[in-house]
């Protein structure tokens, strides 16, 4: 590996720190009154919808997997079943009691 390989991932890493640190303090450091653009306020709506998934995604496809395993089937079969449940009741207890009561009784199941 060269060198100038190496800065680059110097470079991205304080690059991506330098970029946290200003979207963090911009809400410290602006004065109180200054006006949000409309195309901002209109994106960070997203945000919560894209950060969840970001996080909850890596942890049903690939923990716990066994050998020869690509994805772990039962966090999927789990997950899904959850998000109906999610989707149909909005209610954030029956979401995770649904989700983990599948997940659990798969894995008492057994492989399928």
């Amino acid at each position: 590996m060269s060198i100038a390989a190496d800065w680059y991932g110097v470079v991205t890493v304080v690059g991506a720190g330098l970029v946290t640190v200003a979207a963090r303090a911009s809400f410290i450091v602006l004065p109180a009154r200054t006006a949000v653009p409309a195309w901002l306020r209109r994106a960070l709506k997203f945000v919560a919808a894209a950060v969840l998934p970001a996080l909850i995604l890596p942890d049903v496809l690939f923990r716990d997997l066994g050998p020869q395993e690509i994805v772990n089937i039962y966090r999927i079969a789990a997950a899904l079943c959850a998000a109906w449940v999610a989707w149909r009741t909005r209610n954030i207890f029956a979401t995770l009691g649904v989700g983990m009561a599948v997940l659990w009784l798969l894995k008492l199941i057994g492989p399928l």
